[in-house]
């Protein structure tokens, strides 16, 4: 039976906790900080956690992370 390949996009956005939960770096980074207060800014520094809906379809996307 063939490899299962991992889909190179989410391989990049997501990685596993050390419980098998996948966390992700926020959106509403990347431009426009001017407008959004610091106090804004500095809450979309630190990663979050992939909702529990969402797990099982990001594990298919990376069969082996």
């Amino acid at each position: 039976m063939p490899k299962v390949k991992t889909n190179r996009g989410a391989a990049k956005r997501f990685r596993r906790t050390k419980n098998g939960l996948f966390k992700r770096s926020k959106s509403f980074r990347g431009h426009l900080k001017t407008s959004k207060t610091a106090k804004r800014r500095k809450g979309l520094r630190h990663p979050a956690m992939v909702d529990v809906s969402d797990q099982k379809r990001v594990q298919n996307l990376l069969p082996y992370a």
